[in-house]
């Protein structure tokens, strides 16, 4: 049987959903080196994925139920700094404009409707929905839960979250320890630690109703560190957007 010969490499990528956000860095770790068959598709633990297409003879898409159908921004070609990238560089968005959505749910004996309208910019979850390709451009169906939040501007920090999500900004990175020495960059630990600018309306629970969340704007908290979406503001500093029960504790 023919083999082809695959390799990746490590890989920096940067989350600037919308116009106007810095990129924040995240890690993609890399896979080595390996063979597979022509027909097989997974392989060391990496699935190839690839977009569904929408035949042309498709004019239209109608999400079911709580699902919303988002048009995917563009992948940014270049740096801040006009520096051309490479295909393996260029960034995943995280964002992009609501162009359908569904009718809703009923939990209970309460229909409930989608929070989010058709023309809405947005974030979503980064492993979520499926791929689609649709008139040319690259589209993302997924379910209401799996959007972070509205970006009503082009800056992060007034994200308006969604659901059970929480915009914290993230609190700054520790120059020193506490003998006094000066950390390297390799030696500076991510902080776990931050302010919350922004809560969403809360879960839906069984009858259809919001459950309020236990943090506040203005809480000082302790998140789950490998949790949420990272970004970074207009003015450069970090935020994240987690789901509540993420938070682990208020600090005071």
């Amino acid at each position: 049987m023919a083999t082809v010969q695959l390799s990746g490499a490590s890989a920096t990528r940067s989350l600037p959903p919308f116009e106007g956000l810095r990129p924040s860095m995240v890690r993609v770790s890399s896979v080595g080196p390996c063979s597979v068959g022509l027909k097989q598709r997974r392989f060391q633990g990496l699935v190839v994925r690839a977009a569904t297409v929408v035949a042309p003879k498709y004019t239209s898409i109608k999400p079911l139920g709580d699902r919303v159908l988002v048009k995917i921004k563009t992948v940014e070609e270049k740096t801040v700094g006009g520096i051309l990238l490479p295909t393996t560089a260029q960034t995943k968005p995280q964002g992009g404009e609501v162009v359908a959505v569904g009718e809703g749910r009923t939990i209970g004996k309460n229909k409930v409707d989608i929070n989010v309208q058709t023309g809405t910019q947005v974030v979503y979850s980064k492993y979520a929905g499926t791929e689609l390709e649709f008139n040319g451009s690259n589209h993302l169906i997924l379910k209401e839960d799996d959007i972070v939040g509205i970006l009503e501007t082009d800056d992060v920090k007034d994200l308006k979250p969604l659901n059970d999500r929480v915009l914290i900004k993230v609190a700054e990175v520790e120059e020193k320890t506490a003998g006094g020495l000066l950390l390297t960059e390799a030696a500076k630990e991510k902080p776990s630690i931050g302010t919350v600018v922004a809560v969403g309306p809360g879960p839906l629970d069984e009858e259809g109703s919001r459950k309020p969340l236990p943090v506040a704007p203005g809480n000082t908290v302790l998140y789950s560190k490998y949790a949420g979406n990272d970004f970074k503001g207009a003015d450069g500093s970090d935020y994240i957007a987690l789901r509540a029960a993420d938070v682990m504790a208020i600090l005071s």
